[in-house]
């Protein structure tokens, strides 16, 4: 059965440099052999995390939309990858409330001491981590960093692997560097890889 993996868009813009190296991620996995399903979180409707803290003796979350399957999927995942901007230093905010959502793992890893994710499959599971960012200073991605290992403790998901890009501002079309092109379908494959149990080929 192949390994299941999400990737997921945090961009507001479908099409733009970071959807574009997104799918290169996309198609590295999939030759690798990966099923992969690919969430556009700006076309989703999502309400933010309101902390009622109900999910703190329960295994779901008070809120009931979209993200009722989606927390059913990410317990499932094999693999997940995530591609966003920096915006104001950090993440797009439709990207930013999908993930507050996730209190619910929150809860059940660090207050009820039962993550949804045992130990084992802890160990299998790993995130691939895509950003851009306009401005080309330094530390610019230290914020989105934080916030995806963050994500990645509290779904079991760690983050493994990362592929950035700075100083988008003057190179405007991220087609126009095929390094950054191949360095994310060649991480999209080496993900693919380790999920299956296997070398990361070249």
């Amino acid at each position: 059965m192949p390994k299941k993996v999400i990737a997921l868009l945090g961009s507001p813009i479908l099409d733009g440099n970071t959807a574009r190296l997104l799918e290169e991620a996309i198609r590295g996995a999939g030759d690798a052999g990966c099923e992969v399903e690919k969430i556009e979180v700006a076309q989703m409707d999502v309400l933010p995390c309101m902390e009622f803290f109900q999910c703190k003796g329960s295994e779901t979350c008070l809120i009931q939309d979209e993200m009722t399957e989606i927390f059913r999927k990410f317990r499932e995942m094999d693999g997940l990858i995530v591609a966003t901007p920096v915006m104001t230093m950090g993440i797009p905010g439709r990207l930013k409330s999908f993930i507050d959502r996730f209190q619910v793992f929150y809860m059940a890893k660090y207050h009820r001491n039962h993550s949804f994710i045992s130990p084992e499959r802890r160990k299998e599971r790993k995130m691939l981590f895509i950003s851009i960012a306009g401005m080309n200073i330094p530390n610019v991605f230290d914020g989105v960093l934080m916030t995806a290992h963050a994500f990645g403790e509290i779904i079991d998901c760690p983050l493994w692997g990362k592929v950035l890009q700075n100083d988008m501002d003057t190179i405007q079309d991220i087609t126009t560097r095929p390094d950054v092109m191949e360095a994310a379908y060649r991480k999209g494959r080496e993900l693919g890889h380790l999920l299956a149990g296997g070398n990361p080929s070249p």
